[in-house]
């Protein structure tokens, strides 16, 4: 897989800003992520990560990208570090809410909208087109063969917290996560929730995880 300069975060939130819930922060203490605090896309993102998702669906994005991160460290890829946690963030958002889904069902609209708020970032167009993309296909079986590092890393980390598969590639990543942030028969709920996702509606919305 080719291989490009990290796009940093680093540093920490800045004051003042609201908390994220309880439950995230054995999360957001792994090095990934605490690395990524203070960065405004990355603050950004999970600021409406606690808006817009269900708490379980919330830690499977986060889950997601730090196992996205450990296959990414383990392979020597580079990557957009906050742009990958910005699509994790949003991912699954297609599966909340009562927005109609267009061609391309739940994750063309969470492709979608990761592109809206890319856009109000004022994040270049490139950036935007291949973090989308990387939403827009997640849950293909496979990654595409020209997808680049942030498709495939998403990929990854997606199927390996609800399926397990590619456990090989980051060795017991995925149990340390769950004990950290356990969300019981998320797999589960969360295959309910995409086969109730019909071509023209999706789930109502929850209320935001609790704080």
């Amino acid at each position: 897989m080719a291989t490009r300069p990290d796009v940093p975060g680093s540093g920490r939130r800045a004051a003042g800003s609201p908390p994220l819930p309880r439950a995230w922060q054995p999360l957001l203490g792994r090095p990934a992520l605490a690395d990524l605090l203070g960065d405004p896309l990355a603050d950004a993102a999970l600021r409406e990560a606690s808006r817009l998702l269900p708490a379980g669906v919330a830690l499977h994005s986060l889950r997601t990208f730090l196992l996205a991160d450990a296959r990414a460290r383990a392979a020597g890829t580079g990557y957009d570090r906050a742009g990958l946690l910005a699509a994790a963030v949003f991912h699954d958002t297609g599966l909340v809410g009562r927005a109609p889904l267009g061609r391309g069902g739940f994750t063309a609209r969470s492709a979608e909208l990761l592109d809206r708020f890319l856009a109000g970032r004022q994040v270049d167009g490139e950036r935007r087109r291949a973090l989308t993309r990387a939403v827009r296909e997640h849950l293909r079986p496979f990654p595409a063969p020209d997808a680049g590092p942030e498709a495939r890393l998403l990929h990854f980390g997606a199927w390996l917290d609800v399926t397990g598969r590619g456990d090989r590639r980051a060795p017991g990543e995925r149990r340390l996560l769950a004990g950290l942030a356990p969300t019981p028969w998320f797999a589960l709920s969360f295959c309910a929730r995409v086969a109730a996702c019909g071509p023209r509606r999706v789930l109502p919305a929850r209320h935001a995880a609790p704080r």
